[in-house]
């Protein structure tokens, strides 16, 4: 019995010891997509997402081509919130830059890129090799995020204004297997071409969102919809029944 006993209580510390080690190393992969540019209240909900006291949150702008001004906004929406801001430019030389783009991103808490050219910037991105960088830093629970460019790249693919003339299709890094529409309401030729995309089988059924509005995945699944004001609201765009279905998906908080 006592032999029996002994061996019960060893097979239990085992299995507690296991159980701990796989709670410390589940990781919760988020990504945080909004529609337009970056503001105060996204960047607030974006430290809310790491949930870690004054996170360290990398700006990536590869998409504005690492415009000054387009870094100015961002360390403007920065100030006075608890957070450590840093920037990521790929516009870069190797004797002016002390660590590579992995030790750089993979030392943060989120990453949010930039809006601005989404087909050149996945062009830059594979040159570079950060378009791997990101998948390790998503596996790794780093929060992503971005709207624009910066919301399109998560997704498998969308419309973009990236070549000239014509709204065009451009594939994303497909962390989300959807498609995905940014500047829902506020550009008049976006609505319309992602209904004919998906219908005709261009693009997948995918997720919507209005310039400040925003969507959290968890996972790979939706989780919730945030807006900044109450007439701005994401959406799930399908086909039903031959015919586009466009299912206004609830806020379930307006972020300050």
């Amino acid at each position: 019995m006592r032999r029996a006993s002994f061996t019960i209580l060893i097979l239990a510390i085992c299995f507690t010891g296991m159980a701990q080690v796989n709670s410390k190393t589940e990781v919760t992969r988020t990504i945080f997509a909004y529609g337009g540019s970056v503001t105060k209240p996204f960047m607030r909900y974006v430290i809310a997402l790491t949930k870690k006291e004054n996170p360290r949150i990398c700006f990536i702008p590869t998409a504005s081509a690492d415009n000054a001004n387009t870094i100015l906004a961002w360390y403007s929406a920065c100030e006075d919130l608890p957070m450590r801001p840093y920037v990521q430019r790929t516009f870069v030389a190797s004797y002016t830059e002390t660590k590579t783009f992995e030790e750089n991103l993979l030392s943060m808490d989120a990453i949010i890129v930039s809006g601005g050219n989404t087909l050149n910037m996945m062009a830059i991105w594979k040159a570079q090799g950060i378009d791997t960088i990101l998948r390790k830093a998503y596996n790794k629970g780093i929060v992503m995020a971005g709207g624009s460019a910066g919301s399109l790249c998560w997704f498998q693919g969308g419309t973009t204004d990236s070549r000239p003339r014509d709204l065009s299709i451009v594939k994303g890094l497909g962390f989300i297997q959807t498609s995905h529409c940014p500047h829902y309401h506020s550009e008049p030729l976006r609505r319309p071409l992602y209904f004919d995309n998906i219908l005709n089988g261009r693009l997948s059924p995918g997720y919507a969102i209005d310039d400040l509005a925003g969507i959290v995945f968890e996972n790979e699944k939706y989780i919730r919809s945030v807006a900044i004001d109450d007439k701005s609201h994401t959406y799930y765009i399908s086909v039903v029944d031959g015919k586009i279905d466009e299912k206004l998906l609830p806020v379930a908080e307006i972020i300050k």
